[in-house]
């Protein structure tokens, strides 16, 4: 239910999908001396790739790049071919800052090889990545010594000063073709969840923001409100059944804490447990624009999930 997480940042990329790419991914990849694999493409001016040497590229012009800021539309999936990002899904583009890595095969190497408006695929060992990169264990759904496989295309090259000025147009684009992803979404989740709900035959109630929360024990005092530091445990499931998280498996069993009203959990949790009191156990379920939304989370929580909830709220302090 936590809502920031790097990886929880087809044919070939988002951005290659058109009939001036056919056949493009086809080919073999190529592989540096570091064993970075790759398939590198740049495009004409008349919109079309074709592949390009990087053994070519000028060494001045790699060293100019150095310490800018690419923009990226990227989508990365696991060997098992599940994404588990996509620019796509966040509708905005992705911006790192280019710097030279000593890590052999590392996607900062990646990075470097593209020029504006090039296009890639590259296989990226897994276990090096998240140690080294994203500086975090490696999840458990995906397989030690796996590669994952990034498909890119570079939209932009930027100083830093330039691409933070761009930076709230970006987030502005983002916010309304979010907003008007949640708009058709959510009446088709409204619709599910009042199925499932009548299935279960539970007796729920819905906030204003679209959430429904059955309250299965009643807890004592005031209901949790924003600027309080609440202690939940906590089973997320699909609405088949099938469990994605809890406080068993990523807290050792102890519940988590966190302040309500700072946006340090997914919408959907910060109108839910405001819905009960200190001790009270229920059901949260939540419609896709107040969880996930459009942004798919791993092999086990795909785009538009409907998210349950099971949540005892332990302490509110």
């Amino acid at each position: 239910m936590f809502k920031k997480s790097l990886y929880l940042l087809p044919a070939l990329a988002v951005a290659l999908i058109s009939p001036s790419c056919k056949g493009l991914g086809e080919d073999k990849f190529a592989k540096t001396p570091s064993g970075l694999e790759y398939k590198l493409y740049s495009q004409s001016k008349e919109g079309k790739f074709e592949s390009k040497d990087v053994t070519k590229v000028d060494s001045a012009a790699f060293k100019a790049k150095l310490g800018k800021v690419m923009s990226f539309e990227m989508e990365y999936r696991t060997a098992k071919d599940s994404v588990l990002f996509s620019t796509k899904d966040n509708a905005m583009p992705i911006q790192i800052k280019m710097v030279e890595s000593p890590n052999k095969g590392s996607i900062e190497e990646a990075f470097l090889m593209l020029d504006k408006g090039d296009s890639a695929v590259f296989k990226i060992n897994a276990d090096t990545l998240f140690a080294k990169t994203f500086k975090s264990a490696l999840p458990p759904f995906i397989t030690k010594g796996s590669f994952l496989t990034f498909y890119v295309k570079a939209i932009n090259l930027q100083t830093e000063e330039e691409a933070m000025a761009d930076y709230p147009k970006m987030m502005e684009r983002q916010q309304k073709e979010m907003e008007a992803r949640a708009a058709k979404q959510g009446p088709v989740d409204d619709k599910l969840i009042q199925d499932y709900i009548k299935k279960e035959n539970l007796t729920a109630q819905k906030t204003a923001s679209g959430v429904y929360y059955v309250v299965t024990q009643p807890g004592t005092g005031a209901n949790a409100a924003d600027g309080q530091t609440v202690s939940v445990k906590y089973k997320g499931t699909l609405l088949s059944g099938k469990e994605f998280d809890s406080s068993d498996k990523s807290n050792g069993g102890n519940p988590i804490e966190f302040p309500l009203g700072q946006g340090q959990v997914i919408k959907g949790w910060e109108d839910g447990i405001k819905q009960f009191n200190k001790g009270a156990k229920g059901i949260l379920l939540i419609p896709s624009p107040q969880g996930y939304g459009s942004m798919a989370r791993g092999a086990d929580l795909p785009a538009n999930s409907i998210l349950r909830f099971d949540v005892e709220l332990v302490d509110i302090k």
